[in-house]
């Protein structure tokens, strides 16, 4: 324990990001995110490759995890309910394999990870990267 921080707060600070790697994104990510001290699981090994992208927010949700896509959709779902959580991380980029954007990536999750356990949308591409709070609100 650190001297002036309490046990539950402390505790707390240290927490694993938990992150959903949607079907769009390759299995190879949740090696690549468990060598960077990543909790990660893809989509695949827990629920049905074919399923609807708001029973994959719903499952995020309910099992404390941010979705992490190169699915747009998940966005406009953060939206168009309001919704606080889950967190998502898109990825705006053509070349989505952890060789290519693996450091950028982690990179995000290291700068942004109390947005994303508050609750954010992370839009990640080649020139930047940007953080909005949820629930989005309509402009």
């Amino acid at each position: 324990m650190q001297l002036g921080v309490p046990r539950k707060l402390n505790s707390l600070c240290t927490m694993k990001l938990k992150i959903l790697v949607d079907m769009n994104l390759s299995p190879v990510w949740v090696d690549f995110l468990a060598k960077n001290k990543f909790e990660a699981v893809h989509w695949s090994k827990i629920g049905d490759p074919k399923e609807k992208d708001s029973v994959i927010l719903h499952y995020a949700k309910e099992n404390g995890f941010i979705v992490f896509t190169n699915d747009l959709d998940f966005g406009a779902l953060l939206a168009a309910n309001q919704f606080t959580l889950p967190s998502v991380i898109q990825i705006r980029i053509q070349d989505v394999l952890p060789s290519h954007i693996g450091k950028l990536v982690v990179a995000s999750l290291t700068q942004y990870k109390t947005q994303l356990e508050n609750g954010a949308l992370i839009s990640i591409d080649e020139s930047r990267q940007r953080a909005r709070i949820l629930p989005l609100m309509k402009k």
